[in-house]
Protein backbone atom coordinates (compact mmCIF):
# COMPACT_ATOMS: atom_id res chain seq x y z
CA UNK A 1 0.00 0.00 0.00
CA UNK A 2 1.35 3.45 -0.96
CA UNK A 3 2.24 5.74 1.90
CA UNK A 4 -0.54 8.24 2.56
CA UNK A 5 0.70 11.81 2.34
CA UNK A 6 -0.27 14.43 4.90
CA UNK A 7 -2.81 16.88 3.52
CA UNK A 8 -1.57 20.37 4.41
CA UNK A 9 -4.48 22.08 2.69
CA UNK A 10 -7.76 23.48 3.96
CA UNK A 11 -10.34 25.21 1.79
CA UNK A 12 -11.33 27.49 4.68
CA UNK A 13 -7.72 28.53 5.34
CA UNK A 14 -7.20 29.04 1.60
CA UNK A 15 -10.17 31.39 1.37
CA UNK A 16 -8.93 33.32 4.42
CA UNK A 17 -5.29 33.70 3.36
CA UNK A 18 -5.09 33.03 -0.39
CA UNK A 19 -8.39 33.96 -2.02
CA UNK A 20 -6.41 36.27 -4.34
CA UNK A 21 -4.89 33.27 -6.18
CA UNK A 22 -7.85 32.56 -8.52
CA UNK A 23 -8.80 36.26 -8.64
CA UNK A 24 -5.41 37.13 -10.15
CA UNK A 25 -5.49 34.38 -12.78
CA UNK A 26 -7.14 36.58 -15.41
CA UNK A 27 -4.12 36.73 -17.72
CA UNK A 28 -3.36 32.99 -17.85
CA UNK A 29 -7.06 32.22 -18.40
CA UNK A 30 -6.95 34.65 -21.32
CA UNK A 31 -3.95 32.76 -22.68
CA UNK A 32 -5.89 29.49 -22.28
CA UNK A 33 -8.80 31.09 -24.16
CA UNK A 34 -11.48 28.52 -23.17
CA UNK A 35 -14.11 27.91 -25.83
CA UNK A 36 -17.53 26.33 -25.43
CA UNK A 37 -16.50 22.97 -26.93
CA UNK A 38 -13.11 22.66 -25.22
CA UNK A 39 -12.34 19.59 -23.13
CA UNK A 40 -9.94 20.88 -20.47
CA UNK A 41 -7.73 19.17 -17.89
CA UNK A 42 -6.90 21.39 -14.91
CA UNK A 43 -3.75 20.25 -13.09
CA UNK A 44 -3.67 21.35 -9.45
CA UNK A 45 -7.23 22.67 -9.49
CA UNK A 46 -7.42 23.41 -5.74
CA UNK A 47 -10.95 24.25 -4.62
CA UNK A 48 -12.22 24.50 -8.19
CA UNK A 49 -13.03 28.22 -8.26
CA UNK A 50 -11.58 28.75 -11.74
CA UNK A 51 -13.13 25.56 -13.10
CA UNK A 52 -16.59 26.71 -12.01
CA UNK A 53 -15.99 30.11 -13.61
CA UNK A 54 -14.98 28.46 -16.90
CA UNK A 55 -18.10 26.28 -16.71
CA UNK A 56 -20.13 29.34 -17.77
CA UNK A 57 -18.42 29.16 -21.18
CA UNK A 58 -18.37 25.36 -21.46
CA UNK A 59 -22.09 25.12 -20.62
CA UNK A 60 -22.83 26.87 -23.91
CA UNK A 61 -21.46 23.94 -25.91
CA UNK A 62 -20.20 20.37 -25.59
CA UNK A 63 -17.17 21.23 -23.49
CA UNK A 64 -16.16 20.04 -20.03
CA UNK A 65 -13.39 20.47 -17.47
CA UNK A 66 -11.78 17.85 -15.23
CA UNK A 67 -9.71 19.02 -12.26
CA UNK A 68 -7.07 16.98 -10.44
CA UNK A 69 -5.36 17.80 -7.16
CA UNK A 70 -3.41 15.78 -4.60
CA UNK A 71 -5.38 17.29 -1.69
CA UNK A 72 -8.53 15.34 -0.74
CA UNK A 73 -9.74 18.37 1.24
CA UNK A 74 -9.51 20.67 -1.78
CA UNK A 75 -11.15 18.15 -4.12
CA UNK A 76 -14.00 17.68 -1.64
CA UNK A 77 -14.47 21.47 -1.52
CA UNK A 78 -14.35 21.71 -5.33
CA UNK A 79 -16.91 18.92 -5.77
CA UNK A 80 -19.26 20.48 -3.23
CA UNK A 81 -18.92 23.94 -4.79
CA UNK A 82 -19.59 22.60 -8.31
CA UNK A 83 -22.69 20.77 -7.14
CA UNK A 84 -23.97 23.88 -5.36
CA UNK A 85 -23.38 25.95 -8.52
CA UNK A 86 -24.99 23.39 -10.82
CA UNK A 87 -21.71 23.13 -12.72
CA UNK A 88 -22.43 19.71 -14.19
CA UNK A 89 -19.57 19.88 -16.69
CA UNK A 90 -16.98 20.16 -13.90
CA UNK A 91 -15.59 16.92 -12.52
CA UNK A 92 -12.81 16.43 -9.99
CA UNK A 93 -10.39 13.70 -8.93
CA UNK A 94 -7.81 13.25 -6.18
CA UNK A 95 -4.55 12.64 -8.03
CA UNK A 96 -0.91 13.61 -7.60
CA UNK A 97 0.09 15.23 -10.89
CA UNK A 98 3.39 13.33 -10.87
CA UNK A 99 1.29 10.17 -11.18
CA UNK A 100 -0.41 11.43 -14.34
CA UNK A 101 1.66 9.15 -16.57
CA UNK A 102 0.40 6.15 -14.56
CA UNK A 103 -3.26 7.14 -14.93
CA UNK A 104 -4.47 5.55 -18.20
CA UNK A 105 -7.86 7.25 -18.36
CA UNK A 106 -6.12 10.63 -18.51
CA UNK A 107 -3.53 9.61 -21.10
CA UNK A 108 -5.77 9.06 -24.12
CA UNK A 109 -5.24 12.38 -25.90
CA UNK A 110 -8.86 13.41 -25.27
CA UNK A 111 -8.23 16.95 -24.03
CA UNK A 112 -8.09 19.99 -26.28
CA UNK A 113 -6.36 22.08 -23.59
CA UNK A 114 -4.43 21.54 -20.37
CA UNK A 115 -4.38 24.27 -17.73
CA UNK A 116 -2.57 24.91 -14.46
CA UNK A 117 -2.57 27.94 -12.19
CA UNK A 118 -0.35 28.43 -9.12
CA UNK A 119 0.32 24.72 -8.79
CA UNK A 120 3.42 23.63 -10.70
CA UNK A 121 5.83 25.28 -8.23
CA UNK A 122 4.43 22.82 -5.67
CA UNK A 123 4.17 19.84 -8.01
CA UNK A 124 7.71 20.16 -9.39
CA UNK A 125 9.31 21.18 -6.08
CA UNK A 126 11.74 18.41 -5.20
CA UNK A 127 11.26 16.76 -8.60
CA UNK A 128 14.41 16.01 -10.55
CA UNK A 129 14.89 16.80 -14.22
CA UNK A 130 13.70 13.30 -15.15
CA UNK A 131 10.46 13.67 -13.19
CA UNK A 132 9.87 17.10 -14.69
CA UNK A 133 10.36 15.71 -18.18
CA UNK A 134 8.01 12.84 -17.33
CA UNK A 135 5.37 15.26 -16.11
CA UNK A 136 5.44 17.32 -19.31
CA UNK A 137 5.37 14.14 -21.40
CA UNK A 138 2.27 13.00 -19.46
CA UNK A 139 0.62 16.39 -19.96
CA UNK A 140 1.30 15.99 -23.67
CA UNK A 141 -0.18 12.49 -23.69
CA UNK A 142 -3.39 13.91 -22.22
CA UNK A 143 -3.69 16.36 -25.12
CA UNK A 144 -4.99 15.80 -28.61
CA UNK A 145 -2.62 16.68 -31.44
CA UNK A 146 -2.16 20.44 -31.60
CA UNK A 147 -3.62 20.93 -28.13
CA UNK A 148 -2.31 23.70 -25.88
CA UNK A 149 -0.94 23.77 -22.35
CA UNK A 150 -1.30 27.11 -20.54
CA UNK A 151 0.25 27.36 -17.08
CA UNK A 152 1.21 29.97 -14.53
CA UNK A 153 3.48 29.27 -11.57
CA UNK A 154 5.86 31.03 -9.21
CA UNK A 155 8.86 32.32 -11.13
CA UNK A 156 12.45 32.95 -10.11
CA UNK A 157 12.45 35.51 -7.28
CA UNK A 158 8.91 34.69 -6.11
CA UNK A 159 8.25 35.69 -2.47
CA UNK A 160 12.01 35.93 -1.93
CA UNK A 161 11.61 37.84 1.34
CA UNK A 162 9.29 35.16 2.74
CA UNK A 163 11.49 32.31 1.60
CA UNK A 164 14.60 33.88 3.12
CA UNK A 165 12.87 34.52 6.45
CA UNK A 166 11.54 30.95 6.62
CA UNK A 167 14.82 29.23 5.74
CA UNK A 168 16.83 31.50 8.04
CA UNK A 169 14.61 31.11 11.11
CA UNK A 170 14.12 27.35 10.78
CA UNK A 171 17.81 26.72 10.07
CA UNK A 172 18.91 28.80 13.08
CA UNK A 173 16.79 26.69 15.43
CA UNK A 174 17.85 23.46 13.77
CA UNK A 175 21.54 24.37 14.08
CA UNK A 176 21.14 25.22 17.79
CA UNK A 177 19.19 22.04 18.57
CA UNK A 178 21.51 19.65 16.73
CA UNK A 179 24.85 21.41 17.18
CA UNK A 180 25.52 21.66 13.45
CA UNK A 181 26.95 24.55 11.48
CA UNK A 182 24.39 27.16 10.52
CA UNK A 183 25.37 26.93 6.84
CA UNK A 184 24.81 23.15 6.92
CA UNK A 185 21.40 23.68 8.53
CA UNK A 186 20.46 26.23 5.86
CA UNK A 187 21.35 23.79 3.08
CA UNK A 188 19.45 20.99 4.82
CA UNK A 189 16.28 23.06 5.26
CA UNK A 190 16.45 24.29 1.66
CA UNK A 191 16.99 20.79 0.27
CA UNK A 192 14.54 18.82 2.41
CA UNK A 193 11.83 21.19 3.57
CA UNK A 194 11.50 23.98 1.02
CA UNK A 195 8.55 22.72 -1.08
CA UNK A 196 8.83 25.31 -3.85
CA UNK A 197 10.39 25.40 -7.31
CA UNK A 198 10.57 28.86 -8.88
CA UNK A 199 12.28 28.72 -12.31
CA UNK A 200 12.80 31.19 -15.16
CA UNK A 201 11.89 31.45 -18.83
CA UNK A 202 14.97 29.53 -20.00
CA UNK A 203 13.98 26.58 -17.81
CA UNK A 204 10.50 26.57 -19.33
CA UNK A 205 11.88 26.31 -22.86
CA UNK A 206 14.30 23.53 -21.86
CA UNK A 207 11.73 21.57 -19.85
CA UNK A 208 9.18 21.53 -22.64
CA UNK A 209 11.82 20.36 -25.10
CA UNK A 210 11.19 19.26 -28.65
CA UNK A 211 7.70 17.87 -28.13
CA UNK A 212 6.20 21.34 -27.72
CA UNK A 213 6.29 24.69 -29.47
CA UNK A 214 6.48 27.45 -26.87
CA UNK A 215 4.20 30.17 -28.22
CA UNK A 216 4.41 32.62 -25.32
CA UNK A 217 6.49 32.86 -22.17
CA UNK A 218 6.95 35.69 -19.68
CA UNK A 219 8.02 36.35 -16.10
CA UNK A 220 6.27 39.21 -14.32
CA UNK A 221 6.89 40.87 -10.98
CA UNK A 222 3.40 41.20 -9.50
CA UNK A 223 3.31 42.62 -5.96
CA UNK A 224 0.28 41.08 -4.26
CA UNK A 225 -1.70 42.35 -1.30
CA UNK A 226 -2.19 39.75 1.42
CA UNK A 227 -5.68 38.58 2.35
CA UNK A 228 -7.30 39.29 5.75
CA UNK A 229 -5.24 36.42 7.18
CA UNK A 230 -2.21 38.66 6.68
CA UNK A 231 1.39 37.50 6.70
CA UNK A 232 0.83 35.01 9.51
CA UNK A 233 -2.11 33.37 7.76
CA UNK A 234 -0.08 33.11 4.54
CA UNK A 235 2.84 31.48 6.39
CA UNK A 236 0.58 29.01 8.21
CA UNK A 237 -1.00 27.94 4.94
CA UNK A 238 1.88 27.99 2.46
CA UNK A 239 4.93 27.68 4.73
CA UNK A 240 3.75 24.75 6.83
CA UNK A 241 6.23 22.27 5.38
CA UNK A 242 9.24 24.32 6.44
CA UNK A 243 8.33 23.80 10.09
CA UNK A 244 8.38 20.00 9.66
CA UNK A 245 12.16 20.35 10.18
CA UNK A 246 11.50 21.13 13.85
CA UNK A 247 10.28 18.16 15.92
CA UNK A 248 8.95 20.16 18.89
CA UNK A 249 5.46 21.68 18.23
CA UNK A 250 6.19 24.53 20.65
CA UNK A 251 9.41 25.31 18.81
CA UNK A 252 7.52 25.31 15.53
CA UNK A 253 5.02 27.83 16.83
CA UNK A 254 7.76 30.09 18.23
CA UNK A 255 9.61 29.92 14.93
CA UNK A 256 6.47 30.77 12.98
CA UNK A 257 5.90 33.78 15.21
CA UNK A 258 9.50 34.92 14.64
CA UNK A 259 9.08 34.72 10.88
CA UNK A 260 5.77 36.58 11.05
CA UNK A 261 7.29 39.32 13.23
CA UNK A 262 10.03 39.93 10.68
CA UNK A 263 7.73 39.90 7.66
CA UNK A 264 5.13 42.12 9.29
CA UNK A 265 7.85 44.78 9.32
CA UNK A 266 9.37 44.02 5.91
CA UNK A 267 6.06 43.63 4.03
CA UNK A 268 3.96 46.33 5.72
CA UNK A 269 2.60 49.02 3.42
CA UNK A 270 1.90 52.61 4.54
CA UNK A 271 -1.84 51.76 4.72
CA UNK A 272 -1.15 48.98 7.25
CA UNK A 273 -1.83 46.06 4.90
CA UNK A 274 0.87 43.64 3.75
CA UNK A 275 2.42 43.19 0.31
CA UNK A 276 4.06 39.98 -0.90
CA UNK A 277 6.69 39.99 -3.66
CA UNK A 278 5.05 37.64 -6.12
CA UNK A 279 6.78 36.78 -9.40
CA UNK A 280 4.73 34.80 -11.94
CA UNK A 281 6.03 32.65 -14.78
CA UNK A 282 3.49 32.13 -17.56
CA UNK A 283 3.80 29.74 -20.48
CA UNK A 284 1.62 28.85 -23.45
CA UNK A 285 2.83 25.83 -25.44
CA UNK A 286 1.35 23.80 -28.27
CA UNK A 287 1.79 20.04 -28.55
CA UNK A 288 3.60 19.14 -31.76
Amino acid sequence: MAEEKEDHWSSEAYQHSASFVPKLATKIVQWLDPQKDDVILDIGCGDGVLDIQMHEILAQGSGSIHGIDSSPAMIAAATQAAQAAGASKCTFEVLDALDLARTPHLQRGQYTKVFSNAALHWILGGAGAGQQAGFFAAAGAALAAGGRFAFEMGGLGNVAEVRAALIGAVARRLAAAEGVAHADAVRRVAARHDPWFFPDEAWARRALGGAWRVERVEREYRPTTADPGGVEGWIRLFGARFFDALPDPADREACLREVADVLEVVCRRPDGRFQLGYVRLRVLARKL
